[in-house]
């Protein structure tokens, strides 16, 4: 299989049919072998059903059903598991990404030999206080935190490898920094591509403003889980033995004050100072016990799915 085209969704039945047609229209006249993988999101349209008709109607198109909405990245995930495809590419139902871009993105993955695609929206339909600049200031902050040089981390259109998505795994709202979580797993031959951007023709966006306070409290999360995720006690150790070590110094020298230098001075306990050490002691015990809970948690812990399929149309072999 040359092509998986993976489609996350939630409440787009009326998009599904002309997004279907369109991939169809695109793709058929190449020689490329490909699938179509929906994936519902929870949709409480007619979304499923119509899935369902285009499953019966072409024996490569397919579909995993959610039992509710778990989110995208989810989505992604249930579908980077199923896809067979060498090449990997992801688009939206709403039909603002087009798929024409498809067989360029594909060949730029074989012949310049790239792991990862992401498309750039240059020229967008959305409003500008709303979304344009928002989005310009979450990917200014995304390249600086990073270090990755992209201009749309959000678009919905990207192009990996097989062994990418087989590598990486999406969780939480980090669909956003897929290109970030491959370089952190060393693919880091990635490009871009100007993409074209189409105004919504049916329903509504499913985000909100809020999803760019979301973008940089994941991006946050990510920075913290690539340097420290592996080991959290590289973290919390470091940090609650400092504050511990602080608050034990100053406790003991306030010891040695009331025994030695100071006999008649004020109890010990009545110093502010006291409580200050105390407290900053016992969040450095805090800490430290935090991150050794951390260590057995990664040691635990397994790759557990974070959604739950409710049906599947599996592909017709």
């Amino acid at each position: 299989m040359n092509l998986s085209i993976i489609i996350p969704l939630l409440n787009e039945a009326e998009s599904l049919p002309v997004l279907h047609q369109w991939i169809l229209d695109e793709l058929t006249p190449t020689s490329l072998s490909f699938e179509i993988l929906f994936i519902d999101d929870g949709s409480t349209d007619a979304s499923w059903e119509e899935i369902e008709k285009l499953h019966e109607s072409h024996s490569n198109t397919y579909g995993i059903r959610f039992s509710k909405n778990f989110g995208k990245s989810q989505a992604l995930h249930a579908g980077f598991a199923e896809a067979t495809g060498e090449v990997i590419i992801t688009l939206d139902a709403d039909l603002q990404d087009a798929p024409s871009e498809i067989p360029n993105l594909y060949n730029r993955i074989r012949k310049e030999n790239l792991d990862l695609i992401s498309g750039w929206k240059k020229k967008r339909y959305d409003s500008l206080f709303l979304k344009n600049i928002p989005s310009k200031l979450f990917n200014w902050a995304a390249r600086r935190s990073s270090g990755i040089y992209l201009h749309d981390f959000n678009c919905g259109i990207k192009a990996y490898k097989k062994e990418v998505i087989k590598t990486i795994e999406v969780f939480g709202e980090m669909h956003r920094y897929i290109p970030v979580l491959a370089a952190h797993a060393g693919f880091d031959k990635i490009g871009e591509q100007i993409v074209q951007h189409q105004a919504r023709k049916y329903g509504v966006t499913k985000f909100g403003w809020i999803r760019f306070v979301n973008g940089f409290l994941d991006l946050l999360t990510l920075r913290f889980l690539n340097k420290f995720g592996k080991r959290p006690m590289h973290f919390f150790g470091f940090w609650g033995s400092v504050m511990f070590f602080i608050g034990f110094s100053v406790a003991f020298y306030l010891g040695i004050d009331k025994l030695f230098l100071n006999p008649g001075g004020r109890l010990i306990a009545e110093l502010p100072e006291f409580y200050i050490a105390l407290t900053t002691m016992v969040l450095g015990t805090q800490f430290f016990v935090a991150g050794f809970l951390g260590e057995l948690w990664i040691l635990q812990q397994k790759n557990n799915k974070r959604y739950t399929i409710k049906k599947k149309l599996k592909k017709v072999e």
